[in-house]
């Protein structure tokens, strides 16, 4: 019995000495000790949430960027018509050019919808018509050697057309018809010499409808002028263009060099402000897009 009841005080002695493990307390059991109630989990942020907003604002950026566009196309084919330009088959180059912008308008947008499934592809496909557009828009403003002869509307292009004489007799007929000389008259019947002198004149009235200055010719009204002895100095370049001078209506100064660097200077700043329309236009929209499909690739590197 006595060995009985030492074994029992061993057993009793071990069960003692044996490290009972500490269970990790739950939120619920440490804010419950602590007597404040239970405490908040913290909420896990988006990794992506940065991307995001940065990508709808590209895409809002991109899209409002090809929104000018549609109003310029509207432009383009308003004014298809205007300054005689029908002569030199200028009107469908013009409607060429409003339908590439359609397609640059439906290309852009399509490649903003759909960046999240292709993005390598769709930045692809929308360089291209940015690409043909800008180059178009350098060579109307004249910025490289290669738009002399070979892009239509470019600078070279124009004085080449307008200075051929075969283009200039219709050009001259299509400028009297319009009466541009004829509405200047009308409007500057009941001003002096020198009131006129003052008075602001298109490149086309100035140069068709009165006599170069160096003329000195004495004004009568704005397409009548009488011409003063012993003027020009006969060695002066213009003396042709005095000489060209008629006051009939029919002829005026149509055959001068003036007359045909004035409707020149006309077509040229028309073309020019399209040109650079279209050069920023690609610019802006190359580098939206191109923006735009590093953060798609970066969104979809994240993923």
């Amino acid at each position: 019995m006595a060995e009985n009841n030492n074994a029992n005080v061993v057993a009793e002695e071990a069960v003692a000495i044996v490290p009972v493990e500490d269970k990790p307390c739950t939120d619920k059991e440490a804010g419950g000790s602590g007597g404040g109630g239970d405490v908040p989990a913290t909420k896990n942020k988006n990794p992506f949430l940065e991307i995001n907003n940065l990508d709808k604002a590209l895409a809002t950026m991109t899209l409002i960027f090809s929104i000018p566009i549609l109003g310029f196309i509207v432009w383009i084919f308003y004014v298809r018509y205007s300054d005689c330009e029908s002569i030199l088959k200028l009107p469908s180059f013009q409607v060429e050019i409003g339908i590439a912008l359609i397609f640059l308008f439906l290309i852009s947008n399509g490649v903003v919808f759909l960046r999240s499934r292709h993005p390598v592809l769709g930045l692809l496909i929308v360089m291209v018509p940015l690409l043909l557009i800008f180059i178009i828009g350098l060579a109307l403003v004249g910025a490289y050697k290669m738009e002399s002869r070979s892009v239509a509307a470019s600078p070279k292009w124009l004085r080449l057309k307008v200075f051929d004489e075969a283009h200039w007799q219709d050009i001259k007929s299509c400028i009297y018809d319009t009466g541009a000389c004829d509405d200047l008259v009308s409007r500057t019947l009941m001003l002096k010499s020198y009131d006129f002198s003052l008075k602001k004149l298109t490149s086309i009235e100035s140069g068709c409808c009165t006599p170069a200055p160096i003329c000195e010719m004495e004004y009568v009204n704005a397409t009548f002028w009488t011409k003063k002895e012993g003027v020009p100095n006969p060695s002066s370049p213009y003396v042709s263009e005095c000489n060209l001078w008629d006051n009939d209506r029919g002829n005026l100064c149509y055959n001068c060099f003036s007359c045909k660097t004035g409707f020149l200077k006309t077509l040229q700043a028309k073309w020019w402000k399209l040109g650079v329309f279209l050069i920023l236009a690609s610019l802006l929209l190359f580098l939206a897009h191109l923006i735009l499909f590093l953060s798609s690739v970066v969104k979809q590197f994240r993923s």
